[in-house]
């Protein structure tokens, strides 16, 4: 309340003359008399609080937007081609989507089945997937055993596995992934092998340190285009932001 009272007090003294604005030069009285104005004026008109209010986180909002933008921006090679992201939906399609996601994140298990509709009923969507496991240890065992096929047996392995990890339910586990790599015919030896490499390792690391400098702290994180959404979308509102993006 008193930020908003001080906010409030600043449009009003803006709104008098300059010399009205040097409280130095007024007496203890003049600056109690003053005051009592101000207080005088919110009463008789308290809709201007909220005005002024909406006034500042506006321009707040304005102003985190833009840093956003620099942000996508400057790290623009390392989100759309680091070389090493998988990269599904229509490789040439005219809008990027970038999900950085965590397997134990129940709104990146909502957010899986939203990201696939848009694939499916738009068709001109490239989407990239950055591995952010940030939930604790079974969120970076998913993570690297994900990542290890993907290096081990190819983008279509991936696709698969990182379909079945966001559906799955319970305890990840060396068992519970050596299980689901046997479903889908795949080397679960040489995935596990793999998983503790230091190609593995670069790859949550460089992701991880895209997402500090992105000030990313939670999943699901998207980018579309120059856009940073952060946070769980659904459907509906993505398709909107896709539209606004083809202007």
């Amino acid at each position: 309340m008193f930020r908003t009272l001080a906010t409030s007090a600043l449009a009003l003294a803006l709104a008098l003359p300059a010399s009205a604005l040097d409280l130095s030069n007024l007496s203890a009285e003049e600056r109690a008399n003053f005051r009592e104005e101000i207080r005088a004026y919110l009463l008789d008109n308290p809709e201007i609080i909220m005005e002024a209010v909406g006034v500042l986180e506006a321009r707040e909002a304005a102003a985190q937007a833009q840093a956003d933008l620099n942000l996508v921006s400057d790290n623009a090679a390392e989100l759309f081609d680091d070389g090493f992201s998988f990269v599904g939906g229509n490789p040439d399609g005219d809008i990027t989507l970038v999900e950085f996601l965590d397997y134990r994140c129940g709104f990146c298990k909502r957010a899986h089945g939203e990201v696939a509709k848009m694939l499916e009923t738009d068709g001109n969507i490239r989407l990239i997937v950055k591995e952010f496991p940030i939930l604790g240890e079974q969120s970076l065992l998913a993570s690297r055993f994900a990542v290890a096929t993907k290096q081990v047996a190819g983008p279509d392995a991936y696709k698969g596995l990182n379909d079945a990890l966001m559906t799955m339910n319970g305890d990840v586990n060396m068992r519970s992934l050596r299980r689901m790599a046997s479903t889908f015919g795949l080397d679960a030896d040489a995935i596990e092998a793999r998983m503790d490499s230091p190609e593995v390792t670069e790859e949550i690391r460089r992701t991880r340190a895209l997402a500090q400098r992105l000030q990313i702290t939670g999943t699901p994180t998207f980018v579309l285009q120059d856009e940073l959404l952060r946070g769980f979308l659904p459907y509906d509102e993505m398709m909107a932001l896709v539209a606004e993006k083809r202007g």
